[in-house]
């Protein structure tokens, strides 16, 4: 049936036209020729569905922007020419066939159906956005968004040449040709969204620039000196990534929780990197930290004392990426850390690492005197570091959750362990695997040092030398030697 004979006939409400043009794209869309017995090709038709595929479209873009970006009028352009090329096809096709009813089909039918499509596309963005998506899926989402493109296209250009009773080769080569133009097409204006956050030089500010040491200083100089024959533990915080909010948020709301609840208020230090905190605490770069460190171990009484030290960054084999632009500073490797560790003569240590991969730093790490926890396994990511996150997801059910409701790490790690492997299952992510390893002289110090922790109530000697918190045996920490073979350096006697 030729195109000359198509007739188009228009209902009495603008209700039922609306209705039948989506009918008739689903019917393109699925690659039937009953779309041409459905569309309602009339002018305020093709105004109103050129009015919706223009606002779904820039819906998209802005919930595919990044935050900060502006309106882009090339990225506008860009879309716009499609749509006018269907247009001026449509007005060919109406003159040649010598039917004025054919001039908004192909428009119309492709507006629906882009309209749909773009919807489609918001609402995946969107749930993107909300954390909604299995992490596999954002890898495969340009694709999906590439070929709902061309479907549409293609769809269009398949009804039309079943209509005309173009021979099948003729087809299939129209339609290989569509889908290599259509795919430049794309990738040449992917950079050019109708939504483009603008690049900026990251600029370090002068007031910044002289204001940085004060402020580390200063955060040096509050860390109080241990009291003597009490054991008091100390807490450290490194935000590493500066360019998303959740690991600053993330490290500050842990300090809280320590300095509040744990008491470590005067013994506590944390070094930020985010774009927003230049004036207000001090950065975190391998410079910082070793001074922190040392500031501590300086502090604190080696034999009684108890560092808990946390990082939260992004991350990869053996190293937490430590970044703060414009700055260029080297990333945190997990040989560094030790031996920063160890130069500082702090000899009990807590040490939690919430990044991806953060399990290849234990072996570094690990110490009899020291315990490690890490959010991931060495060949594992974690997740939740997201623009919208206040937490990951290891630092939600760790510190946030789990650490509330109990009174030993162990526990606290087992019930987070729990509480992340459900979110990832319920995401659909692949699991984190959160380790914890206690080296052998802490298993036997630990519950002392939680008890000082935990129980703010009484004097960590006390709990010490009191055989009643440990299992009828009193622990006299100082005479802990790390250097010496095995379980023969801890000093046990008989409680009282």
């Amino acid at each position: 049936m030729s195109l000359a004979s198509l007739k188009t006939i228009s209902l009495q409400r603008f209700s039922l036209n609306f209705a039948a043009n989506i009918i008739a794209a689903l019917w393109m869309l699925v690659g039937s020729t009953r779309a041409f017995s459905w569309v309602k090709p009339t002018f305020i038709q093709f105004a109103l569905f050129a009015s919706l595929a223009l606002g779904s479209n820039v819906l998209f873009s802005w919930l595919a922007s990044e935050s900060g970006s502006v309106f882009n009028e090339q990225g506008l352009v860009s879309y716009l020419i499609w749509p006018a090329i269907i247009l001026l096809a449509g007005i060919i096709l109406a003159r040649r066939a010598g039917n004025q009813g054919l001039l908004f089909v192909p428009v119309v039918l492709w507006l629906v159906a882009d309209t749909l499509s773009a919807l489609l596309q918001s609402i995946v963005q969107f749930f993107g956005h909300q954390g909604w998506l299995p992490e596999w899926s954002y890898s495969f989402l340009p694709m999906l968004f590439l070929v709902l493109f061309l479907w549409q296209t293609l769809a269009l250009l398949w009804i039309f040449s079943r209509r005309l009773r173009i021979p099948w080769w003729e087809r299939i080569i129209v339609l290989i040709g569509a889908v290599g133009l259509l795919t430049i097409w794309q990738n040449n204006v992917a950079d050019q969204p109708i939504f483009k956050q603008i690049p900026v030089q990251p600029v370090l500010a002068e007031d910044a620039l002289y204001e940085q040491p004060r402020l580390l200083q200063q955060a040096l100089n509050g860390i109080d000196v241990s009291k003597s024959g009490a054991s008091d533990w100390y807490f450290m915080g490194v935000a590493g990534f500066s360019e998303q909010d959740v690991f600053r948020s993330e490290i500050n709301k842990v300090r809280e929780l320590f300095d509040v609840r744990f008491g470590t208020s005067g013994r506590s230090l944390s070094l930020i990197n985010n774009t927003y905190s230049w004036l207000d605490e001090p950065i975190a770069t391998k410079t910082s930290i070793l001074r922190g460190l040392k500031r501590i171990g300086q502090q604190m009484n080696s034999d009684e004392d108890v560092l808990f030290l946390t990082l939260s960054s992004h991350g990869d084999q053996d190293i937490v990426q430590l970044s703060n632009p414009p700055l260029e500073m080297d990333n945190l490797d997990a040989a560094w850390l030790r031996e920063a560790l160890d130069v500082s003569g702090i000899r009990w240590r807590v040490i939690v690492v919430s990044a991806c991969y953060a399990g290849s730093f234990i072996d570094d790490l690990a110490s009899p005197t020291t315990v490690v926890i890490t959010a991931s396994a060495a060949d594992k990511m974690s997740f939740g570091c997201t623009n919208s996150a206040e937490m990951t997801y290891f630092g939600q059910a760790f510190f946030a959750e789990s650490l509330r409701e109990n009174t030993s790490f162990e526990a606290a790690f087992e019930a987070a362990k729990l509480r992340v492997s459900a979110r990832e299952g319920f995401m659909g992510f692949e699991p984190s695997e959160p380790q914890m390893i206690v080296g052998s002289l802490m298993k036997t110090a630990l519950p002392a040092f939680e008890q000082v922790l935990f129980d703010k109530s009484r004097p960590a000697i006390e709990l010490i030398n009191n055989g009643s918190e440990l299992n009828g045996t009193a622990l006299n920490i100082s005479e802990f030697d790390d250097n010496a073979l095995g379980d023969m350096a801890v000093t046990i006697a008989p409680a009282n």
